[in-house]
């Protein structure tokens, strides 16, 4: 069973939402999102929809990792992630910090974009993670190469802290506090 857990009505592009993902449920939806040539820095391009499942199982069962399907009028749109940083991706490369909440999120492949799309997903995704009061730095690691996305993370208030060698890649990693987006976004990011 999937519970929507966020809410944000977006001034051009309409209503946003964010619900519980269900593994198996959402495997075949998300096997094309991920493994599309459009997600290349998503690194699951060669995965059948067993091993989407079986991913998205293990990060319904881990601890400080989760992971939600995002929604625009209603229908899936997008995929988030949540992580603490201290226990899942940047352990031993980032100086984690109470209320630090690590985020991906990946916008579904279209063959009719809307302009400002992305934008709104990750403006919704940062004011979800920011509606957690004990939420205080947002942190992200997107491929150095991943050249669209810091400017995006830049858009809604990120600042770089430097790179990172991860084993699959090399991470630009950037941090954003709620006053960093609340200046960045102006403060239009209504629930």
């Amino acid at each position: 069973m999937t519970a929507t857990v966020h809410r944000r009505v977006d001034d051009r592009l309409g209503e946003f939402a964010l619900r519980t993902l269900d593994p198996d449920a959402d495997a075949a939806l998300l096997h094309g999102w991920v493994t599309h040539p459009k997600a290349a820095f998503w690194l699951m391009g060669d995965a059948d929809v067993a091993r989407v499942s079986e991913e998205y199982r293990r990060i319904a069962a881990h601890p400080h990792h989760d992971a939600f399907v995002g929604l625009w009028r209603g229908r899936p749109a997008f995929l988030a992630e949540r992580y603490d940083p201290a226990h899942v991706e940047l352990v031993g490369l980032h100086d984690a910090r109470p209320g630090d909440v690590g985020m991906h999120f990946l916008c579904a492949p279209t063959d009719t974009p809307a302009h400002g799309f992305t934008r709104a997903v990750i403006t919704t995704v940062v004011a979800w993670l920011f509606a957690d009061p004990a939420t205080r730095r947002v942190v992200v690691e997107p491929d150095v190469r991943n050249t669209a996305v810091h400017r995006l993370n830049a858009a809604v208030g990120f600042t770089v802290v430097g790179t990172v060698a991860k084993p699959e890649k090399d991470a630009l990693l950037s941090v954003c506090t709620r006053d960093q987006f609340h200046a960045a976004t102006r403060g239009d990011v209504s629930a």
